[in-house]
């Protein structure tokens, strides 16, 4: 498995450490590496780019 590098405000990284810490995660970025994968796994799902656009106009990420 290939690796790459990704910056993260400080803030969140903290926030992320803490709740991979909480839930039982080995690490930080094993936690983000899963919630990742599942909103990936969402958005898969979906029936065509138009539904995919949607999706992500209401989780905030595209206006």
């Amino acid at each position: 498995m290939r690796k790459a590098k990704i910056k993260l405000d400080k803030g969140l990284l903290e926030k992320v450490r803490k709740y991979a810490r909480l839930a039982g995660y080995s690490s930080a970025e094993e936690f983000i590496a899963h919630c990742l994968e599942k909103e990936i796994a969402k958005l898969e799902e979906s029936d065509s780019e138009e539904e995919i656009k949607k999706k992500l106009k209401g989780l905030g990420y595209i206006s």
